[in-house]
């Protein structure tokens, strides 16, 4: 099963943000790959504390965009967040979707953990995503031909509970498109990824965005593909780009027979 991240630098303009993961995503579907991830907030990231002039609902026009990439292609989408407008309420959902090969909308997952930090010593600033951005609630766990496949969205990364549970209920792929920080990136981004893929013995698809967006606005980047044993299959560095990797279904059976940890679990 060969896989695609799309890695971006996106800005506050929505139409060159479409056009180049249009680009890439075509680029991936050329190069073989069968599921292809896009990042957080892949057509349009605000300035630190801006609005969300682009916040739609999932079946608004930025997804129709992602749709019809699609179907065109034949290949199944992560459009890895957008700004989903939340009747009744100033805040949006950050909202991951899951596009089918026909282009139809597979899974919708909102982001649960929101980033609320100081990282003012590392010289990163403070966030406080919960001003804008509402949490979701439910864990999404999407059933394709391919094999379940958990949603889930950046800040999310640290909190290991939630991916437990999609192994639970029988994850071969974890998805975790992101915007991180530089500080903690440096540090924290393989790391995370990869003891998320050991823990749970399962493929991570982290499509990730990079570079600078804006003045006061930064990504880590360094996209990445993980196997169930943690190794790297596939990595970006710190430009835009895709990155492909074969993920073998079978050797993921193959090591949970041998280590079975997940059937081991006591808790």
């Amino acid at each position: 099963m060969r896989v695609a991240v799309v890695q971006l630098s996106s800005t506050d303009d929505l139409a060159r943000n479409l056009a180049c993961a249009e680009g890439l995503v075509r680029e991936a579907a050329a190069a073989g790959a069968r599921f292809v991830a896009l990042p957080e907030m892949f057509a349009f990231l605000r300035r630190e504390g801006g609005d969300f002039p682009h916040a739609q609902p999932v079946d608004g026009e930025i997804l129709g965009h992602v749709r019809r990439w699609a179907a065109e292609l034949r290949v199944r989408i992560l459009a890895g967040s957008i700004a989903e407008r939340v009747p009744g309420d100033t805040r949006v959902h950050n909202t991951s979707a899951l596009i089918s090969p026909e282009g139809g909308i597979e899974a919708v997952y909102r982001k649960i953990h929101l980033f609320d930090v100081d990282l003012g010593d590392a010289g990163g600033g403070s966030y406080r995503e919960s001003a804008s951005i509402a949490p979701g609630t439910e864990i999404v766990v999407a059933d394709t031909e391919i094999g379940p496949i958990g949603l889930s969205i950046c800040y999310d990364l640290r909190f290991p509970e939630l991916y437990r549970v999609q192994a639970r209920r029988g994850a071969r792929f974890l998805c975790v498109p992101s915007a991180f920080t530089p500080q903690t990136g440096k540090d924290h981004w393989e790391v995370l990824l990869r003891a998320r893929a050991i823990e749970n013995q399962a493929f991570v698809v982290a499509p990730a965005q990079c570079g600078r967006h804006s003045p006061d606005r930064s990504s880590h980047g360094r996209s990445l593909i993980v196997d169930p044993w943690g190794v790297v299959l596939a990595q970006l560095g710190d430009r835009p780009g895709i990155a492909v990797a074969d993920c073998d279904l079978d050797e993921q059976d193959r090591m949970r027979a041998r280590l079975p940890s997940l059937r081991n679990r006591r808790l």
